[in-house]
């Protein structure tokens, strides 16, 4: 998370919840984290959400996630972003390498972004599961600690079977969603083919644009269109989508040579 590239305002928000995550937790917590967009260079004012992952030593009682939920949700702590994705682990989970959400707590908040806080019971099927071993695999890779021990040192990425099984299942729910398909689900692609050819992650802008610079064959019309609508042109067609996801899905599905 260059310091260079982010708001104030950003980072400013990241030591409060920080503090306050202290606050709560006291010696139980081990760490706090940003992931996604802020950890890959990829964050956009006005369009990225704030991804953090907390870290703790054991399981929270009910009232200690409900305390957290309330000091962090955005009529408490107002996000500067479109919104708060947070993900309390325990850190036998977060070093376990597994396919399994396995948090503690989830809360989003924000002004542009429905709220919710559960445990995995909670969370709806149409919504997939799949999300919490890409985001460990990520944070393994390219956490930046607000507070805590450096991310590589707590949080162990699935293996790269199970991994592409989540990215396979990623795509999956795109093509199933109800959401029209779009220029994030072009460049969720692209980032699912990069970090299987490469074995690195890259914010979903960059891993568009470093699949179209490569010598694999793939629609490189439909990725410009979708980096054009990311800058806030037109959205790419949705047939050319569905299509570039089916032949990126069937890709990381097919056994290797």
């Amino acid at each position: 998370m260059p310091a260079e590239s982010v708001d104030p305002a950003v980072t400013g928000y990241l030591s409060e919840l920080a503090r306050r995550c202290t606050d709560l937790l006291g010696p139980e917590l081990l760490g706090v984290y940003t992931g996604g967009s802020l950890a890959l260079d990829g964050y956009q004012a006005g369009r990225s959400d704030i991804d953090v992952a907390v870290l703790v030593r054991a399981a929270l009682s009910r009232s200690t996630t409900q305390a957290l939920v309330t000091a962090l949700r955005q009529e408490n702590l107002p996000c500067p972003a479109r919104g708060l994705e947070l993900v309390v682990y325990r850190a036998e989970i977060a070093a376990a390498g597994d396919l399994a959400p396995g948090f503690e707590i989830e809360l989003n908040t924000g002004p542009r972004m429905p709220f919710r806080a559960g445990e995995p019971a909670d969370r709806p099927a149409a919504d997939g599961s799949f999300w919490y071993g890409i985001d460990r695999s990520i944070l393994a890779a390219a956490g930046v600690p607000i507070l805590g021990p450096p991310a590589g040192e707590v949080f162990v990425s699935p293996d790269p079977t199970d991994l592409a099984t989540l990215l396979i299942q990623s795509l999956d729910w795109h093509l199933a969603s109800a959401v029209p398909l779009a220029d994030d689900a072009v460049l969720n692609a692209c980032r699912a083919r990069y970090r299987t050819v490469t074995g690195r992650w890259l914010a979903k802008p960059a891993a568009g644009r470093a699949v179209l610079g490569s010598a694999d064959p793939v629609d490189a019309a439909v990725i410009v269109q979708a980096l054009a609508a990311r800058a806030g042109g037109p959205a790419p067609d949705p047939d050319r989508v569905r299509r570039f996801l089916s032949d990126v899905r069937d890709d990381l599905a097919a056994p290797a040579p």
